[in-house]
């Protein structure tokens, strides 16, 4: 008994190629049929018939013509995943009256958590607008004060990539109930919020759901990209001027770039590059520059120019210390670095 199974695995086994992969078997060499096929005569259709349906189901396209290009490119060198300054999850920054807390996560993940901490404190959601990033909360009494009070609580799309931000509006309740105003009512208690909610975040960072309706309506591509055109390679960061110019100036202290002057109303910040200054710093520039000890640009002087292109784009550009053009890849190297750290 053992025998006769034996011998008829064996013959099933080397019968099966011809059984599963034969020209009549289960799955035929359809590769050798298509080459050796004919061409079909196309189809002929009577004249009172339409040919539109009859259509090939891969059509080849039309190669348009095309020219070389005029200037050589290099290759855009790579962003550092995180900036020198970035290591925080959660940082409250403030600029000329208004303040916000810079999140290090996507909007789609700032969105539950804010309604998480409002769920956790007892405090009742009124109405949310997730196309807007707003989350508006139910009038409330708090224990030292006599009016009741509300929160508007806005997300919305940080600066770099994967990054948020959260701003806070406070609302003390009048006789009649009005509009919300554009500033808070009381600044101290709008303070004070943003800092409990800060706190909040800081303490909650390693769970942070996702919300698939503010995902879809926020972006997490951030608002800052470097761009290529045809005479130079820049900065597009969509902020308005005052907060760019800030952001630009503290971004590039942190860039390894020491200020030798400024000129806001012209938008020009004078500029040296000193280099990392530690080892750990010049991690993603050995690989570009060949680990040398000493980086090349390190002492040369530069212009980072602001130029505003609408009411809130900022297109930043590097130049020579006179105003001059720069090398392209020493401008890919620097702005990136730049791009990097501002926020």
């Amino acid at each position: 008994m053992i025998r006769a199974g034996s011998v008829i695995v064996t013959v099933l086994t080397l019968s099966g190629c011809s059984w599963l992969f034969g020209e009549d078997g289960l799955f035929p060499d359809n590769a050798s049929r298509y080459q050796s096929a004919s061409e079909l005569p196309p189809i002929d259709v009577p004249p009172h018939l339409t040919t539109d349906a009859i259509q090939p189901d891969y059509p080849v396209p039309q190669v348009a013509a095309s020219t070389q290009l005029a200037t050589q490119f290099e290759t855009p060198r790579p962003t550092p995943l995180t900036a020198n300054n970035q290591g925080d999850s959660v940082r409250i920054q403030s600029l000329a009256g208004e303040r916000w807390a810079l999140v290090s996560v996507a909007p789609g993940q700032l969105w539950p958590q804010v309604r998480t901490f409002l769920t956790n404190s007892g405090i009742g959601v009124a109405a949310v607008d997730a196309e807007e990033g707003l989350i508006d909360t139910q009038w409330f009494k708090l224990e030292d004060r006599e009016l009741a009070v509300r929160f508007r609580f806005r997300v919305d799309t940080g600066v770099q990539r994967n990054t948020a931000e959260l701003h806070v509006l406070h609302q003390d309740r009048g006789v009649e109930e009005v509009s919300w105003p554009p500033q808070s009512d009381d600044d101290d208690l709008e303070r004070k919020m943003l800092q409990d909610m800060a706190q909040y975040l800081a303490n909650s960072a390693d769970a942070t759901p996702i919300s698939m309706m503010a995902d879809r309506a926020m972006s997490d591509s951030g608002r800052i990209t470097l761009e290529d055109t045809e005479t130079a390679t820049r900065i597009r960061l969509e902020l308005p001027f005052d907060r760019a110019w800030a952001s630009v100036v503290k971004g590039t202290e942190n860039a390894d770039f020491t200020i030798d002057d400024r000129d806001r109303s012209q938008g020009i910040l004078y500029v040296t590059f000193i280099g990392p200054q530690e080892d750990e710093d010049s991690g993603w520039f050995d690989w570009l520059w060949g680990g040398e000890d000493d980086h090349p640009l390190a002492g040369h002087r530069y212009q980072i120019r602001l130029d505003a292109s609408g009411d809130k784009v900022i297109l930043i550009t590097l130049l020579g210390r006179e105003g001059e053009s720069v090398d392209r890849r020493e401008q890919q190297a620097l702005l990136t670095l730049l791009r990097g750290n501002i926020t």
